[in-house]
């Protein structure tokens, strides 16, 4: 039966029993430290367009510098390793839950490594796996070929990003690009509005996978899909290849840039796919992902469970440094601040500066900020200084030791901050993406400030941390603990200041314009 099939029978039971246990562990880690040669070309080409000294120039330097630190230490490229995601194609008759359960301990195992942060939580009670094992973690889709050896593709899409993923039920209304219909044209304002919309808090510069049609399910997961394919192919359907390369060029005219600090690259690629659909509905869904695009695969011998290809990237070529060898210069207009903060170090501060923090640093994720609201802290955060982070740490004898700690996307505090502001004396908040019109009024009411760090750059900045002094409410697993850390030179753009200015507003209200032209030059066209 099987021969009739196309299938080799003497390799059969060679799949039946098969571990692929170690190259997928490789695979996990290689994702996780080491970005693809695509994607470096493409971070590689934003850094030369954009102006220097600028804002995003300086965000660009550091995530060029935190690129070679990750693969050089082979350290987590962001703390927040997302929710891993395999694409695997195996042979007629290999044994698919033998290797789930595989893959699963290679999860396991590279989480207790410290290559991934335990993000797997329960969604009823909060509580974290802290293995990233659990219903539904990690994903896993198989599919077979007529081949004897086994596929396995991985992408690492963080959380920040994926909040940024957006469905479209067309014909839709959009803010500055009007009526979206059920026409490519309608496709192409529903991809114009969801990169708008993803501005700092998706980690720009970029990338969106897309998919046409489909059901809400299928949308999704197919978008995804589209993230697998290297940054600089080509559509094989001419009207998409077209499409991709609209939304490319105007994209990239919004203005938005790195972090959402103004500047020429905002989006690195676009990814088109198409799916039947049934006729009373129009899916369009766009799958937003950051730059630290983290997506690597592996084809592997059946037979003796060894790695014979990489694919995206060639390991006997070696991979060019991304930063100058100076790595970020300084320019002697930084403040150096030292907490605990006072008041009037903060309202001498402006959109713009750049700051320097050395000192006490609390994290602080959603979970803190939800326990805030009914609990006093588990430490004196007068004057304090408070990082939306959570970090990956690893057991370093008695104590801890943080491998990785990029800043999270801090709007979804939002509701809490500016109570957490004025009930305890929180003078200024690290993180990325900026937030709301609630904060920035309770920053100038009390003399706080909102300073962004570089969304992804967890290895830069783990550099900057001296030690643990502790931790608090570790009941809520790793990333959403509160912990002490003693840290210097801390780097981070100030873009919300206590005099009621953000640049982000400013930035999102001049994009909004630029994309109104773009919706008006597209009617004009029709």
């Amino acid at each position: 039966m099987l021969h009739c099939m196309g299938v080799d029978q003497s390799n059969y039971t060679a799949w039946m029993s098969t571990s692929i246990f170690e190259s997928v562990l490789a695979l996990i880690v290689k994702t996780s430290t080491d970005l693809p040669p695509d994607v470096r070309v493409a971070m590689k080409a934003a850094i030369g367009e954009e102006t220097a000294g600028t804002q995003s120039a300086q965000a660009l330097s550091i995530i060029a510098l935190n690129i070679d630190q990750a693969a050089d230490g082979e350290g987590a490229i962001c703390q927040d390793t997302g929710m891993p995601t395999f694409e695997v194609k195996t042979p007629v008759g290999a044994n698919q839950i033998v290797m789930k359960q595989q893959i699963r301990e290679a999860i396991a195992e590279a989480t207790r490594r410290g290559k991934l942060r335990p993000n797997s939580v329960d969604s009823i009670t909060g509580e974290n796996s802290g293995d990233n094992l659990g219903p539904g973690t990690p994903i896993i889709h198989f599919e077979q070929w007529e081949r004897d050896d086994i596929e396995v593709k991985l992408i690492l899409k963080g959380g920040g990003c994926e909040n940024m993923n957006m469905q479209y039920s067309v014909p839709v209304e959009l803010p500055g690009l009007g009526r979206a219909d059920r026409t490519l044209e309608g496709v192409r304002k529903c991809i114009l509005h969801a990169a708008w919309h993803a501005q700092g808090k998706g980690c720009a510069p970029g990338a969106v996978g897309v998919c046409v049609g489909g059901d809400r399910t299928s949308g999704y997961v197919h978008a995804k899909e589209q993230l697998f394919r290297t940054l600089d192919d080509v559509n094989p359907d001419a009207r998409l290849a077209q499409l991709e390369a609209s939304i490319m060029g105007e994209v990239n005219k919004l203005g938005i840039g790195t972090m959402g600090f103004g500047g020429r690259t905002s989006l690195i690629g676009c990814k088109i796919g198409v799916l039947n659909r049934l006729p009373a509905s129009f899916f369009v869904s766009v799958a937003y992902d950051c730059w630290a695009f983290r997506r690597l695969g592996v084809v592997i011998d059946a037979a003796r469970d060894e790695i014979t290809q990489w694919l995206y990237r060639d390991p006997a070529t070696p991979v060019a440094a991304m930063a100058d060898q100076a790595g970020v210069q300084r320019t002697g207009r930084e403040v150096a601040l030292r907490a605990p903060v006072t008041e009037e170090q903060v309202r001498a501060l402006k959109v713009g500066d750049v700051v320097l923090i050395s000192g006490a640093v609390n994290t602080g994720r959603d979970a803190v900020h939800a326990h805030l609201m009914k609990n006093d802290p588990p430490t004196d955060l007068q004057g304090s200084v408070l990082y939306h982070c959570g970090p990956v740490v690893v057991k370093d004898g008695e104590g801890w030791r943080v491998t990785a700690a990029g800043p999270t996307t801090s709007i979804r505090e939002e509701p809490y901050q500016a109570d957490v502001i004025r009930r305890f004396g929180v003078k200024a908040v690290i993180g990325k993406g900026g937030m709301g019109a609630k904060t920035l009024a309770a920053m100038k009411e009390c003399g706080a400030v909102y300073l962004n760090a570089i969304g992804g750059a967890a290895q830069f900045y783990a550099r900057c941390i001296d030690r643990v002094e502790g931790v608090s409410l570790l009941d809520f697993g790793t990333p959403e603990a509160m912990w002490h850390l003693q840290v210097t030179d801390f780097p981070a753009i100030v873009t919300m200041d206590a005099h009621g200015n953000s640049l982000h507003k400013d930035i999102e209200d001049a994009s909004a314009v630029e994309l109104a032209a773009i919706g008006a030059g597209s009617k004009a066209g029709v």
